[in-house]
């Protein structure tokens, strides 16, 4: 039976709105490349990482159950906190643990049917609108944390196994929402739709910020990973902050409405954000282009590679036959620290080059981390990090 709905309580969610889904889509993207500069570029290492997201998170859910209301500014950490802690999860099954995306993907689909069974059979709702207990709320973000962790798999299942790319990524997640969007137009079940809608935002999310910050050789348009965050954030402070404003003057079930609201200006708002990102974007990816040009007139021709299913490794060979140079001469410090570009940029590379012939890239992949292991040993030894290198330089230039 329901429980008694908590004095003072108001539902706890946001209205569905047009900013919703775009807010939901940026946060998605700066979850990932957050986890992501706090892996590689800090060097806090996954393990690190993950533990001080999930804490995070666990402080940002205890003060969003302790408000009573709506309130847009903590709801929105904890939907970015949940994307990263979702995007992990996803990636500890398949990267350390080694479980396939398939498996992955249909478990995650099972719990979160399962989650969903039992919230209905304990509140005989699933309605976004009735977010206005504690368990309700806890049924919510449990449901909200599974559908990251199977965007993620499923995303990841569909540009790596089935070799979409992101630019594909982007235009078939973004296809499959707009026919979400036209279903529940036509009559299908409004709970339904929200959760599939909201599934599919990770990756597209995913796949439009890897089409903002890969390289054009990638099929990117080179923004960069830092100015694709920043870009995006600016754009995410903006729309929380109207809705903020919305909720105080309003309250969330009246916030589409008053001087500032009403779904008019909602889509306004929304389509703004979209054209500030797709402008700021392709003008900050164009400048990204020509400095890179520029720079590269500077650089003395490296030995060219062949160009593989991977594309051209030119870059990432001449970062490793410089720490094989040194690791040569027993600078192993020199070393540690020059292998950090080649981790960084390997990283960057990951979503353009990945879904062109996985099983190549998870072989570097793994050849880089041997090579990271070795030099980041507490006593590290010359013959390891040799030994390490010359298979890594070895599949590099013969993959």
């Amino acid at each position: 039976m329901p429980i008694a709905r908590t004095s003072g309580w108001l539902t706890k969610v946001p209205a569905i709105t047009a900013t919703f889904w775009v807010i939901k889509v940026l946060s998605t993207t700066i979850g990932e490349t957050f986890a992501d500069y706090l892996t590689v570029n800090v060097g806090l290492g996954p393990a690190v990482t993950d533990a001080l997201m999930i804490a995070v998170l666990g402080v940002a859910l205890v003060i969003q159950f302790r408000t009573r209301r709506y309130t847009p500014w903590i709801y929105w950490l904890c939907v970015v906190l949940v994307s990263i802690v979702g995007t992990q999860i996803t990636d500890f099954f398949t990267d350390t643990l080694g479980v396939s995306l398939y498996l992955s993907t249909a478990v995650f689909a099972v719990v979160l049917a399962v989650v969903f069974v039992v919230w209905y059979r304990q509140e005989r709702t699933l309605a976004i609108t009735s977010i206005d207990t504690p368990r309700r709320e806890g049924f919510y973000w449990g449901a909200i944390l599974t559908t990251f962790a199977l965007g993620t798999a499923a995303g990841d299942l569909a540009t790596e196994a089935l070799s979409l790319g992101f630019r594909n990524g982007t235009l078939i997640f973004g296809g499959l929402i707009l026919l979400t969007w036209l279903a529940a137009r036509a009559g299908a079940g409004q709970v339904l739709t929200f959760w599939i809608a909201y599934v599919l935002t990770r990756p597209l999310g995913a796949s439009l910020g890897d089409l903002l910050t890969q390289s054009k050789d990638l099929g990117g348009l080179d923004l960069g990973a830092s100015r694709t965050s920043l870009l995006f954030f600016v754009v995410i402070l903006v729309l929380v902050g109207r809705e903020q404003l919305l909720a105080n003057r309003h309250g969330v079930v009246a916030k589409g409405d008053g001087p500032l609201g009403g779904r008019r200006p909602d889509y306004a708002w929304a389509a703004g954000a979209v054209a500030a990102v797709a402008i700021v974007g392709l003008g900050l990816g164009n400048l990204g282009s020509s400095q890179s040009e520029v720079a590269a007139l500077t650089i003395p021709d490296q030995q060219s590679h062949p160009h593989t299913r991977l594309g051209d490794l030119t870059r990432f060979a001449v970062i490793a036959t410089d720490v094989q140079t040194m690791v040569g001469r027993n600078d192993l410090a020199g070393g540690k620290a020059r292998v950090k570009d080649l981790e960084v940029s390997w990283d960057d590379a990951e979503a353009g080059l990945k879904p062109r012939d996985p099983g190549t890239w998870h072989q570097l992949d793994d050849e880089i981390d041997a090579v990271l292991t070795a030099l980041r040993a507490g006593n590290p030894s010359q013959a390891d990090c040799a030994a390490a290198l010359k298979a890594l330089v070895e599949t590099l230039n013969g993959s």
